[in-house]
Formats: structure tokens, sequence, C-alpha cells
């Protein structure tokens, strides 16, 4: 225990370490990482027996991040990594200042960002409020999104637990979003998608939480939760919003206590979303940006706005192109970049993940296979979350690169089913190899005992 103690302590320095390089540019960011951090880990700790490994994960993971974050940084990639962290800083230091009252806006983006109308409105507020209270450093927002990225692998494995009750499937499930390159290169830059992925985990483990025991902090965390995803990218929250009441319906239990204690959280849930505005939001969204002809528009800017775009010549804003577009859509969301259409190192480099992604698939359909036949019940809501998100993506993303940022989105629960294919392959293994012990030691018994005969 010492050992790993040691260890935390020289990766804790490595991350002070890092910051302090280009102080005090990064002072923020060690004031941020330090205070999160500590919070991280004492909640993790707190509701958990396997305290050394959550401390652990959550550590290499941030190691990581920061790393990559710093590397970025320094040397200027962000446009190479990911533009869009450019714009959230643009927007984010207008609203910090507009709400100092340093300057007046008249620009229509801003008009809708203050009105919370706008996609994504929620990366600008949260920049914005990092910018109020420690001025403008991108390196510090980006440090926060680094911070939540981290704590997104010990909230996988307590996801996986509390659905496959088996400690290997989480750990496996945590260790693989730490370390896979497109979590920390989405996780690691100042990058909605992170923060998106963190969220979704959170909501369902506390579905799952709340389906064995009603818990008033679950029912807060699961209303925030979803708030915060409708603010980043508000189709997803219609997809959360149906696996969760599908879940609710469903549930892990048929007595009658149960049922209505389930129909409870729902209603709670419903009332507080309301409350808060979230579902007034979602309604004001869907009536801009939910129809087929808004997402014709959308896929086809992504495919004629790169070369790595697709499928530029259909059309989905009717119900029979989407079908058609569903196919080929599902292959470049799932598989793409394929190795014989890299067209520039940015996709070159992202190869040996992608081959490695291929080679885990059988297992992954494993234990996608094994949750529906045995833990149908606890499972739903990543089942259908992921169903539903894929089908949509698969029909309007039209840009190979935009469809591999947010398959991770997909792939943070798809990894659990990875997980538990996995220790399914190993446990046969292990079956096997005891079953030849046995019968080479019945053999031998066998042997001994015609020689003792004769």
């Amino acid at each position: 225990m010492q050992t790993k103690y040691l260890i935390a302590a020289c990766l804790i320095v490595v991350i002070l370490g890092l910051l302090t390089a280009l102080y005090p540019e990064t002072g923020a960011s060690i004031l941020i990482v330090a205070a999160l951090s500590v919070l991280a880990i004492s909640v993790f700790r707190r509701f958990t027996d396997d305290k050394d490994f959550v401390t652990s994960i959550f550590l290499i993971a941030l190691v990581v991040r920061l790393i990559f974050g710093l590397f970025v940084h320094i040397y200027d990639l962000r446009e190479f990594f990911g533009g869009d962290a450019l714009t959230y800083d643009y927007n984010g230091s207008n609203l910090a200042a507009y709400w100092w009252g340093t300057i007046g806006i008249n620009d229509p983006v801003m008009d809708k960002v203050m009105r919370m109308s706008s996609s994504g409105w929620g990366m600008y507020y949260l920049v914005a409020a990092i910018y109020s209270i420690f001025g403008k450093n991108i390196l510090a927002a980006q440090s926060f999104c680094a911070v939540v990225g981290a704590a997104t692998a010990p909230m996988v494995y307590y996801c996986s637990v509390k659905i496959f009750q088996n400690k290997s499937v989480g750990k496996f499930a945590a260790i693989s979003i730490a370390l896979f390159p497109s979590f920390i290169i989405w996780s690691g830059q100042l990058m909605k998608d992170g923060l998106i992925i963190f969220l979704l985990v959170l909501a369902m483990t506390m579905v799952l939480q709340l389906q064995e025991k009603f818990n008033y902090a679950a029912l807060v965390l699961l209303m925030l939760s979803l708030g915060g995803i409708i603010s980043l990218r508000f189709y997803i929250f219609y997809m959360v919003a149906i696996a969760v009441a599908g879940s609710f319906v469903i549930g892990i239990s048929k007595s009658t206590q149960s049922i209505l204690a389930r129909t409870a959280v729902l209603v709670a849930v419903g009332l507080g979303l309301t409350y808060m505005g979230v579902v007034r939001n979602a309604e004001v969204q869907f009536e801009r940006f939910g129809n087929l002809e808004t997402v014709e528009l959308t896929r086809g800017d992504q495919a004629a706005s790169a070369a790595s775009g697709f499928g530029d010549e259909t059309d989905v804003s009717t119900t029979g192109g989407a079908i058609t577009a569903l196919p080929v859509g599902f292959i470049y969301l799932m598989f793409a970049p394929f190795p014989w259409q890299v067209s520039s190192f940015r996709q070159a480099i992202t190869l040996p993940e992608v081959l490695l992604w291929w080679a885990m698939i059988p297992v992954m359909m494993m234990g996608i296979w094994y949750a529906i036949k045995h833990q149908m019940r606890r499972a739903f809501p990543i089942l259908i979350f992921s169903l539903m998100l894929t089908l949509a993506y698969s029909i309007f993303q039209g840009n190979v690169g935009t469809a591999y940022r947010q398959r991770t989105q997909i792939q943070v629960f798809l990894f659990i089913f990875i997980a538990v294919g996995w220790t399914i392959y190993k446990e046969r293994l292990e079956d096997k190899k005891l079953l030849r012990t046995n019968k080479r030691k019945a053999f031998e018994r066998s042997l001994q005992a015609r020689r003792l005969a004769g």
C-alpha cells in the first residue's frame, strides 16, 4: 500500500512540475488542478472499497491529459487538434467582459449565447465563469476540462461495477478510458466532448444508484448532469432522457414498492428539469434544429467543407434518404478513418488506435451479447442510449474527423462491453486450462492405479 501512495505522490509532483514550468501563466491552472483533484479523489475514495485503484487511475489519466494539453499549448497546435477551443476561448472571453461591463455586445451569435438559445451555449458560460475569476487564461480553462476528463475513468469503474458486479470489468474499462488516445485528445483540450462524456457516465451511474435505492444526492446529480448535457449538446439530452425513463420503467425489481419509488424519481426529475428551465430550452432548440432539413444542411456542410467529407451526394432531408444514408454512415462512424483512405498527417496518426479499435470489436460483441442475455435490466440505459446515438450520428455525420471525435461519446460505454467480453474470454481460457489440468491429473491417477494393480 505504501508503494501505491508513493506512486500517487510522484504523479502529483509530475503534475505540479509540468504546470510550474510555464509559471506564472500556469498559476491559475495549478490552483484549478489541485483544488478539483483533491475534491475528486476525496469523493471517489469515499464511495468505493478499491480506494487505491480509483486514486491511481484518476491521477494517471490526469497526468497524460495535462502532458498532452501542455504539448498542444506550447507548440500552438489547437488549430491542428481542435479549432473549437479557440472559438470557446474567444466567445467565453467576450461573455466574461460583458458580465464585467467592460464591453457591449451587438454580435447576433453572442446574443443567442446570452439567451441560452445557441447550440453548445453551456461551454461559453463555463469559459466565461473561469475567466471572470482568473482572467482570460485558456490554459486554466483547458486544465478544468483535463480534470473532468480524468474523472471519467473512475466514474466508468463505478458504472461498470454497478451493472456487472465485477471489479475486473470495472478496472479494464477504467484503464481503457484513461489511456485510449482519442479520450486523451478530446478531454485534454478546451473542448466540450470530454465534459459531455463525463456527464453521460455520471447520469447513467446515478440512474443505476436510484434504481437500487432512492437517494437525494443521486437525484440532484442526475438532474444537474442532464441540465449540463443539454447546455453542451442538446440533442443528446433527448436520447439520455429516453434511456433514463426506459430504465426506470423496466427497473431491476418488480415489487410494488420499487415501482412506486421509480415513478416518484421520474416525477421528481421531470419537475426538477422543468423548474430549472431545461425542458423549455430543450423545446426551443428542438424546434430550431430538430428536423431533417436542418440535419441535411449541417451534414452537407461537413461533407463539403473538407477533404475528409463523405456522402455529400446523399440527401437526408427525407425519411427515405435518412434510412438510405444509415448503413454507410454507420460504417464510417464506427470504423473510420480507413487506412486506404488516409489523406493527411492528422488522419495517419490515428491509424494505430483505429486498428486496435477494430481488433476489439469481436470482444465487444461478446460483451454486448452477454449483457443482453444476463444483465439486460441493469445494462438497459447504456444499451439503448448507445444504440440511439449510433443511429443518429450515422445519419447526420458527413466528415471523418467529426465522426472520429464524436465516436468517443459512444465508445465510453462500448468499452464497458469490451471489458465484459475480455473478462469472459479470459475466464474461458482459464476454464480450458483447468479442464486440461484436471484431465491430466485424472489420467496420472488412473495410470498409477493400474501400475499398483499390476
